[in-house]
C-alpha cells in the first residue's frame, strides 16, 4: 500500500486503528501527523461512536450534515477508513490480513472482547509475531478492576485527581477536558515508538499495555509524590497551588489574571510592580516557605491589589518585569490570539464529504520539528471511505469484495 505515503519521520509506518472516541484515536492521530500510514477500522452502519455526536458539520443551507460530527476531526485526521464487522468470520480473516501488513495494531475494547473473534494478542502473536499489539482500556488487563468499562471521567475520579480540583467548599470536578484519554493515548503513541525501536534489535513484536487509570495517576505528578514521600493528602485548592504562593486566577478589574509567583526574587518584582514593596521585608511573606503558611493572610491582600487594574495592563506590567502571568482565555479568545496564530496551531483543510459547506479545522500537531515536521495530508474520513481502496491493496479482487459487502463483512 503506498496511497498515504509521506516523507514524515515516520512514512513506512503502518498502523491499524481499531480503537474510538478519544484515548485509542488520539494515538494513532499523533503516528498518522508524523507520517504513518493509518488505516481505520471501523463497525459498519454507524462506525466511531464521535461521529454521532452533536454538533455536526453544516450543509450549504446551514442545516446539520448527521453523521459528520466536529469531534471526529480532531482524532482522526490523516487516516483512511474502513469497514469490518468482525463477528462475521470473512470480518475476521480480514482483520488478521490487516495485520500481517501493518506493523502497529492499536484496540481498546473491553478486556477479553477482541479473544472471543480469535483477535487478541494471545490468538494472532504466534501468526505475527512482528506485530505491535497495542491495548488502551480504563483499568489494564490484569488487576480486580480490568473487567470495568473505562471512561475518563471514572479515571480522573479513581486517581484522585477530581479530589484536588474545583472550589475547597465546593463538589470534586472533572477537568475540562478528557486529560485522562488525552494522556493515555499520548503515553500510548510513546510506548509504539519504544516497541517499534525495541523490533530493529529483536525482529519481534509485543503486546503494550494502557490503562487510563495508570496514565492518570502517573499524571499525578507532585501530589502523588507528597503522599507517597511526605504522607500529604492533598485537598482542592481551586486554581491556587500547593507549593507556592501567590500562584492562582485573580479578578482584574475587567476580568481575570492569572499570577504565577514561584520564587522569592518573582516575589520581589511583583510587589515592586504592584507597589507593594513592604511586602518583601514583611516576615511572614518574604520567603516561599512563609508565604504558604501565611497563604490564607497574603492572598486577600493580592486580591484587592489585582482588582484595581485592569488584565491587560497587569500582563504587560508584569511581562515587562519578568514575573510569569497571563489573560484566562474563552476557546474562542485561544484560538484567535495572535501567538497560537503565528505558531500555526490551526490546520484547515477541504472537509472531503460534498454534502459539507465548510472547511474541516483542528488543532495542528503541537510539537515543532526542525527537519521532518508533522504534515495535514487528509481530514478525519467519511465512513468506510476507503475499503474499496484497502481492499484492492491487500489483494481482493472486485468479486471477492462484493460477497464481502453481500455478507456483511463489510
Amino acid at each position: 500500500m503506498s496511497h498515504a505515503l509521506s516523507d514524515g519521520p515516520l512514512a513506512g509506518l503502518r498502523v491499524i486503528d481499531f480503537t474510538r472516541v478519544v484515548a485509542g484515536p488520539l494515538t494513532a492521530q499523533c503516528l498518522a501527523d508524523l507520517g504513518a500510514d493509518v488505516i481505520k477500522v471501523e463497525r459498519p452502519g454507524s462506525g466511531d461512536d464521535t461521529r454521532q455526536w452533536p454538533p455536526y458539520f453544516k450543509d450549504a443551507d446551514g442545516e446539520d450534515v448527521l453523521g459528520e460530527s466536529v469531534y471526529i476531526q480532531v482524532t482522526n485526521r490523516n487516516k483512511r477508513s474502513i469497514t469490518v464487522d468482525i463477528r462475521q468470520p470473512e470480518g475476521q480473516a480480514l482483520m488478521k490480513r490487516l495485520m500481517g501488513w501493518a506493523d502497529v495494531f492499536i484496540e481498546n475494547l473491553k478486556v477479553g472482547d477482541l479473544d472471543r473473534y480469535g483477535l487478541s494478542y494471545d490468538k494472532v502473536k504466534d501468526e505475527h509475531s512482528h506485530l505491535i499489539y497495542c491495548s488502551v482500556t480504563g483499568f489494564g488487563q490484569t488487576g480486580p478492576y480490568a473487567k470495568r468499562p473505562g471512561y475518563d471521567i471514572l479515571a480522573q475520579g479513581a486517581a484522585g485527581l477530581m479530589s484536588v480540583t474545583g472550589e475547597p467548599d465546593g463538589l470534586p470536578m472533572k477537568v475540562g477536558v478528557a486529560v485522562g484519554d488525552i494522556q493515555a493515548g499520548l503515553h500510548a503513541a510513546v510506548a509504539v515508538l519504544a516497541a517499534v525501536h525495541a523490533r530493529t534489535a529483536t525482529g519481534k513484536g509485543q503486546w503494550i499495555d494502557v490503562s487510563l487509570l495508570d496514565c492518570q495517576a502517573w499524571g499525578m505528578i507532585n501530589f502523588a509524590s507528597n503522599y507517597l514521600n511526605a504522607g500529604m493528602v492533598a485537598t482542592r485548592n481551586g486554581t491556587a497551588h500547593p507549593s507556592v504562593v501567590p500562584y492562582q486566577v485573580f479578578e482584574s478589574r475587567d476580568g481575570h489574571v492569572i499570577l504565577g509567583v514561584t520564587t522569592d526574587y518573582q516575589f520581589a518584582k511583583f510587589c515592586e510592580c504592584a507597589g507593594t514593596s513592604q511586602w518583601v521585608t514583611d516576615d511572614r511573606f518574604a520567603t516561599t516557605r512563609a508565604r504558604v503558611e501565611n497563604r490564607a493572610i497574603l492572598v486577600p491582600l493580592v486580591a484587592e491589589v489585582m482588582a484595581t487594574r485592569d488584565t491587560a495592563d497587569w500582563v504587560a506590567a508584569l511581562e515587562e518585569a519578568g514575573v510569569s502571568c497571563g489573560p484566562v482565555n474563552r476557546i474562542d479568545q485561544a484560538f484567535q490570539d495572535p501567538h497560537l496564530l503565528a505558531r500555526e496551531m490551526i490546520v484547515e483543510m477541504d472537509h472531503g464529504d460534498d454534502r459539507v459547506a465548510q472547511p474541516a479545522r483542528s488543532p495542528a500537531y503541537p510539537v515543532k520539528l526542525s527537519e521532518t515536521p508533522a504534515s495535514y495530508r487528509r481530514p478525519a474520513p467519511t465512513l468506510g471511505q476507503h475499503s474499496r481502496e484497502i481492499l484492492h491493496d491487500l489483494g481482493y479482487d472486485d468479486g471477492e469484495i462484493a460477497a464481502l459487502r453481500e455478507n456483511g463483512a463489510i
